[in-house]
């Protein structure tokens, strides 16, 4: 199994598509406001300078509120429809038909509630991806409280090995502070080949996009693995108070950047 590497521009697949029950509000998460706007346009934006020609918003609850958030991009920004929410892995396979007839290439797959993320960590990814030959790349972070994130397992010589969510982690995994923020570049051939083949979660019912990097290194796939995300960056918003920290960041990390770009002191 080999990737595409080559010159092709990456596209990017965005998951939009939830409710984030835990916000205490009857609008889409991704549209709560960060820095002003709705925090998806964050991602959007950093896949846009990434190279991105082609970013697919994966849609579901209450869609129009999404739509009309990332209204300003036009033609930039193209929609799946995530009829039913059957997990992540679900909503990646909603998009294979956005890519129909094109040639492949390498494709992130993000989450539209992530606003902290950084053009850099995705150039990074893409350097690696593309210089290893790899099907699958996952950028990690190392933070302190890995609690309720998915552990990154290696084998002894610090090859990747899989992905283990919290609740199916031993207490051995469960020390591991490495941990899945979910930021991947796909071939996108390889990963939709798998998505056909992705099982439901026995527990939840869901498929799950974090399996996918297992069934691709298990089919004789290079998967890379990077610790590239800063541990700030993977700041959770899952509560108003969340929601208020990650704005704050945002807006002093915006701040800075503007104050370095002006020449004045940050």
């Amino acid at each position: 199994m080999t990737n595409a590497t080559n010159n092709t521009p990456p596209s990017a697949i965005i998951l939009a598509a939830g409710k984030g029950t835990r916000m205490k509000s009857d609008l889409p998460k991704v549209c709560h406001p960060i820095g002003g706007r709705a925090m998806v346009c964050a991602v959007v934006d950093a896949c846009l300078e990434a190279g991105c020609e082609r970013v697919v918003v994966v849609v579901g609850y209450k869609q129009e509120l999404v739509r009309e958030a990332l209204i300003s991009y036009g033609d930039r920004v193209a929609y799946a429809v995530q009829g039913e929410q059957l997990g992540t892995g679900h909503a990646v396979m909603c998009a294979s038909d956005a890519f129909e007839g094109e040639p492949n290439a390498d494709v992130f797959v993000l989450c539209g509630d992530g606003p902290l993320i950084r053009t850099d960590t995705l150039a990074t990814m893409l350097e690696r991806h593309r210089g290893q030959g790899a099907v699958a790349t996952l950028a990690t972070s190392v933070i302190d409280d890995p609690s309720g994130y998915g552990r990154v397992v290696r084998d002894a010589r610090g090859r990747f090995e899989r992905i283990v969510e919290q609740k199916n982690a031993s207490d051995e995994q469960l020390a591991i502070r490495e941990v899945n923020p979910s930021y991947y570049v796909f071939d996108r051939d390889s990963l939709f080949r798998s998505l056909e083949t992705l099982e439901r979660d026995p527990v939840s019912g869901e498929y799950y996009i974090t399996d996918v990097p297992e069934m691709l290194r298990a089919s004789g796939g290079r998967v890379e693995v990077i610790e590239a995300v800063p541990s700030q960056d993977v700041l959770s918003i899952n509560t108003p108070e969340q929601l208020a920290e990650v704005d704050r960041v945002f807006r002093a990390r915006a701040a800075g950047a503007a104050g370095i770009s002006d020449g004045s002191a940050s």
